[in-house]
C-alpha cells in the first residue's frame, strides 16, 4: 500500500495499493489537510461510496486555508470507481494540481484513468499521469465487480439473470488483462453441512468458469476452487452478514 494525500495544498488519501487478492480488502486512509468540515465529511463519504465504508480510515485535518472554488465538489469527483484499478498506488490533490501514481493493467487503462480525472474537474486543473503498466490485472477485476454479489438461484448452481449480468461486465474485464490467470473462488455462508456448501461453492465457481467460456474467454486461463463457508467477510449471524458470504471471488493468479 501506499499513502493517497489529499490536500488543498496537500490532500491525501491511501487507497488499497497491493495488487494481491488477499490485501483487497486493504484500509484506504485518508489522510491531509481541508478547509472545513463539509468538504472533509464530503471527500469520505465518497471514499466511503467507492471503497466501502469499513476500509476507510479518517486522518483528514481541518484547518483555515484557502481553496480554489468548488475545490471539494472537484477532489470529490475524481474519487471515482476508475481508481479501483490502479494497485500499488496514490492521489494527490494539491491545489489545482492533481497526481496519479501507481500500476494498471496496459496503456489503455493509463490513459483512461488519468481522462477520468481531468473530465472530472476542470480546465483549470492540471493532471499529471505517473502511472506505470505492471499491474497484473487484480485492480480492475476488483473495480469490475465492485461491492456486487453475483447471484444464483437458491441452493443452485443456477445464475440469475442479475449474475449473468454482473459476469457480460467481468468477460470484458478479463479480456482486458490478457493471458492473465484467474482463478473462481465460490464461498457459501455456514448454513447447513459443511461438506454439501463446499460441493454448492465449486459447482458455483464451474458455472461462473462456463458461463465466461461460453464470452470466449479462454478456458485454459480460469482455475476453479469451492472453499465453502470456511473464508467468510461478514458475521453469519445475520441475513446480511450470510448474503456477502455467499459470493464469487476472482483472484489473479
Amino acid at each position: 500500500m501506499r499513502t493517497m494525500t489529499f490536500r488543498t495544498l496537500w490532500l491525501a488519501a491511501l487507497f488499497a495499493a497491493s495488487a494481491a487478492a488477499q490485501d483487497v480488502g486493504a484500509p484506504v486512509v485518508a489522510e491531509g489537510v481541508v478547509p472545513d468540515q463539509a468538504t472533509k465529511s464530503q471527500i469520505l463519504d465518497r471514499l466511503r461510496e467507492v471503497y466501502g465504508a469499513e476500509r476507510v480510515v479518517d486522518r483528514i485535518q481541518v484547518e483555515s486555508i484557502p481553496t480554489p472554488p468548488n475545490w471539494g465538489d472537484y477532489v470529490s469527483n475524481m474519487i471515482g470507481p476508475g481508481l479501483r484499478r490502479v494497485s500499488g498506488g496514490a492521489l494527490e490533490v494539491n491545489g489545482q494540481a492533481v497526481r496519479i501514481t501507481g500500476d494498471v493493467v496496459n496503456e489503455a487503462q493509463r490513459q483512461q484513468v488519468a481522462s477520468e480525472l481531468s473530465l472530472a474537474s476542470s480546465s483549470r486543473y492540471t493532471v499529471t499521469n505517473s502511472l506505470g503498466t505492471g499491474g497484473s490485472g487484480q485492480g480492475l477485476l476488483d473495480a469490475t465487480l465492485g461491492d456486487r454479489i453475483i447471484e444464483f438461484e437458491s441452493g443452485s448452481a443456477t445464475l440469475t439473470a442479475v449474475g449473468r449480468g454482473i459476469l457480460d461486465e467481468m468477460a470484458g474485464g478479463l479480456r482486458e488483462i490478457g493471458d492473465a490467470r484467474v482463478q473462481i473462488v465460490g464461498h457459501t455462508d455456514n448454513v447447513g453441512a459443511r461438506q454439501a456448501n463446499v460441493a454448492l461453492s465449486q459447482a458455483r465457481a464451474l458455472a461462473v468458469r462456463d458461463y465466461l467460456v461460453g464470452q470466449e474467454i479462454a478456458v485454459e486461463n480460469l482455475s476453479v476452487l469451492g472453499v465453502g463457508p470456511d473464508d467468510p467477510i461478514a458475521d453469519n449471524d445475520t441475513d446480511e452478514g450470510r448474503a456477502r458470504n455467499r459470493r464469487i471471488q476472482f483472484r489473479v493468479l
